[in-house]
Formats: C-alpha cells, structure tokens, sequence
C-alpha cells in the first residue's frame, strides 16, 4: 500500500470518527485525495462540524482550521441552535486557505487554516 493510499484509507477513517465527512460525484476517496493534494480549486463537501465544546476549530484533509470569529455559549458549549456534540451542513474549501461552513439552519463560520498545525490547538473532553 503507498503511502499516499495509507494516508486515504487514514483520513477517512478519521473523518468517520470526527463527524468529518466527504462525498461526491468522484466518490469520498477520490475527493480526499484531491483535497490532500492541494487542489486550489473551491470544493463543497457535507461535513458534520464538532461543536461539543463550542465552534472552534475544523479539520479538513491534513489542513487545520480555527473559526475567524469562536462561537460558545460562555460555558464552552455550542450557541442556542446548534446541534451538541455535531451540526451537519456543508464546508466550503477556497483554495485550502479559507474555508466556510453552512447549513440548514442559517448558520455561518468563516475558518481560516492554521498551515503548520499538526494538531487542535484544544482537546474537547
């Protein structure tokens, strides 16, 4: 297995166990891969956004991102309307630098990546 399939199969996992979620017509390998790779084009993919601890930060690929504006209700819970520990929309990926999530609800975050991140920088009990 190459490295590069070993991180796919990796980040889909990961993906399934963080709410984190890609689809597509190209199919979820193919669009991790191509997010992986850097592609500049923008990209909307479902994703369910952990919010247990507030709306923070997100990842997406190898790419961690924080919210430009952290959203919580002051005891570090989501705001009133969001779904608890997950809110499902949509994330939109422009060019792997800034990334904006929606959905259903009317909700909005705006993230910007954190390039040499290799981790959260807040670990959610």
């Amino acid at each position: 297995m190459t490295d590069k399939l070993k991180y796919v199969v990796a980040l889909l996992a990961a993906g399934a166990l963080t709410g984190c979620g890609t689809a597509g017509e190209a199919g979820p390998a193919a669009r991790a891969t191509q997010f992986a790779q850097g592609t500049p084009a923008t990209q909307t993919i479902p994703f369910d956004l952990l919010t247990h601890c507030g709306i923070d930060e997100a990842r997406i690929g190898r790419t961690y991102f924080e919210a430009s504006t952290p959203l919580s209700d002051g005891s570090g819970n989501p705001p009133r309307g969001w779904g608890n520990p997950t809110q499902h929309g949509t994330m939109t990926v422009m060019s792997g630098r800034e990334a904006v999530f929606t959905d259903d609800a009317g909700h909005e975050v705006h993230f910007r990546a954190r390039p040499t991140a290799k981790a959260f920088k807040h670990l959610c009990a």
